[in-house]
């Protein structure tokens, strides 16, 4: 896991730059998705939570299943996403900055929008599914996570109760099927 020993804290503090963080002493949930679809897929996002659990500061708490689908609003090869759940003494946009590391380190190109990928880790949520961060490059909750079957199916197996079968209806047409059970993001 990690060193994060700390109490979780009810609830987060807005710092003078707008940015949200843990009050002093305590640690929050995080929620980030995790998707690939370049590349040895569920490798990269092996070793993404490998990366995550070594980074001082943060853990990774539990995985979803890994789900198969297949790219939308672009093209390119079908992805493998997943969600975890994180706890961290991190401000959210330091968590984002380590995200985007570790896409780099993994050879993420942005060369458009929605391009293919080799590691796309988005901060879905922070701290509680109602915190909103509103910074120049980060909005959480993530502004699109509402509208994709590949984040809310996942997302609906660490929180059942955030998830209703009645929102994920509508986006089942989406083409996204469950690949593999929790037991996926294990070293091998």
């Amino acid at each position: 896991m990690s060193d994060i020993a700390l109490p979780l804290a009810a609830q987060v503090q807005q710092q003078p730059d707008g940015d949200w963080a843990p009050a002093e002493g305590h640690a929050v949930h995080a929620w980030i998705g995790l998707g690939a679809n370049l590349g040895d897929r569920g490798l990269a996002m092996q070793q993404a939570l490998a990366q995550l659990a070594a980074t001082p500061g943060v853990a990774v708490e539990r995985v979803s299943s890994l789900y198969a689908s297949k790219p939308v609003d672009s093209d390119g090869p079908d992805y493998l996403n997943a969600v975890a759940q994180l706890v961290t003494r991190l401000p959210a946009h330091a968590l984002l900055l380590v995200l985007q590391q570790l896409e780099q380190a993994a050879g993420r190109e942005r060369p458009y929008r929605n391009a293919p990928r080799t590691l796309d880790l988005d901060l879905l949520l922070y701290a509680s599914r109602e915190t909103v961060v509103n910074l120049p490059d980060l909005l959480v909750p993530h502004p699109r996570m509402w509208q994709r079957a590949f984040v809310l199916l996942p997302l609906q197996e660490l929180q059942p109760a955030w998830v209703s079968d009645a929102q994920l209806q509508p986006l089942l047409e989406q083409g996204v099927a469950r690949a593999e059970g929790p037991a996926w993001a294990l070293p091998a």
